[in-house]
């Protein structure tokens, strides 16, 4: 390797055409170096690395970025934190993408007017496509993203959406829920409460829309419900509580469906220590998701596993895709039967 002396101080400017001198070969190879599949050879690439690191060099991703057609970043907008599911997701999702070369801005999103500011504003930063994981927007929102974005493509993850500009990577809802269904029913359960979540319009869940008409369609009666306003465990005591903190034995459910692992998290705490019953010999219950906390002693949860992998996998390849098609999918998940049903 050539010999070169460091740049040092706060001033130092490291160029590709230092790192090229130190390393004797051309600019333009160390710009290759540094581009995914780019083609050079392994040699060639870790004496560039080498050169690089002991000068302290980093490309300039802005710069590359507009000198091409893509920036190669995503702006991912969240909300529902309460919801230990979203940062499963957010794990699975930024480390797929950063091992293909995707990088990452996180939007924390608070509100419904914030969703709207936060997707006008992701299209002012030159990100190739907005994901959201969130619950907070409906039609307006996104008509209003629409028309003003600069981003190739709008994304719900984990979730369908019926909006024509959208692309929905998600569970099968309705297979899903058609398993837990007949689990349910398979098991012996004869009197089931369905546990919701908040109903949205532009993107939603169908699991209790499902649960209810299938388990209609085996006994002619439709099974009880009750919606919680978030995924967030300690509201979902509250209406568990409110719901039948005052029942007598004789009316309880013998399961409680929950649309959630957050949602039945809440349920399983309120059962055992508020209403001092059992699980599942009194009352069984059921999430969705199957987060950490469900292989937990404390809760054993039975629930249903997303193909968080698979899904996010996806999302990569409709993000490199420069096809004009329709990339919605919904993935088959698994039912992870445990002791709580």
């Amino acid at each position: 390797m050539t010999q070169h002396r460091g740049k040092t101080g706060p001033d130092a400017n490291v160029t590709a055409d230092d790192v090229a001198t130190a390393a004797g070969v051309s600019r333009w190879t160390v710009n290759r170096a540094f581009k995914k599949d780019a083609s050079i050879s392994p040699r060639t690439r870790d004496k560039v690395m080498e050169a690089a690191q002991t000068l302290g060099y980093v490309p300039d991703l802005r710069a590359a970025s507009l000198a091409s057609d893509r920036s190669n970043l995503v702006a991912l907008l969240v909300d529902d934190f309460a919801n230990p599911h979203k940062l499963v997701m957010m794990e699975r999702l930024t480390r797929i993408l950063r091992k293909h070369g995707w990088d990452t801005l996180l939007v924390n999103t608070l509100d419904r007017d914030d969703t709207g500011h936060a997707l006008l504003n992701a299209s002012q930063r030159r990100v190739d496509a907005v994901i959201l994981i969130g619950i907070q927007f409906d039609d307006e929102t996104l008509a209003a993203a629409q028309h003003a974005r600069r981003f190739r493509k709008l994304i719900i993850f984990a979730r369908t959406s019926q909006n024509p500009d959208t692309i929905s990577i998600a569970v099968d809802d309705v297979a899903a829920m058609t398993e837990i269904a007949d689990y349910v029913r398979a098991r012996g359960y004869r009197r089931p409460f369905f546990l919701a979540g908040p109903r949205t319009v532009s993107a939603h869940l169908s699991r209790k829309e499902t649960f209810l008409s299938r388990w209609k369609a085996h006994f002619g009666t439709e099974p009880e419900s009750a919606e919680v306003p978030a995924y967030d465990p300690i509201q979902a005591e509250a209406v568990v509580t409110a719901v039948l903190g005052n029942r007598p034995r004789s009316e309880m459910p013998d399961v409680l469906v929950c649309e959630n692992d957050a949602l039945a998290i809440g349920a399983v705490d309120v059962i055992r220590h508020k209403l001092g019953l059992r699980i599942p010999e009194d009352i069984a219950v059921t999430g969705f998701d199957d987060v950490p906390q469900c292989r937990s002693p404390n809760y054993r949860l039975t629930t249903y596993r997303q193909p968080l992998t698979e899904m996010a996998d996806y999302l990569v390849e409709v993000l490199e895709s420069s096809e004009e098609r329709d990339f919605d999918r919904a993935f088959t998940g698994c039912l992870v039967p445990r002791e709580s049903a």
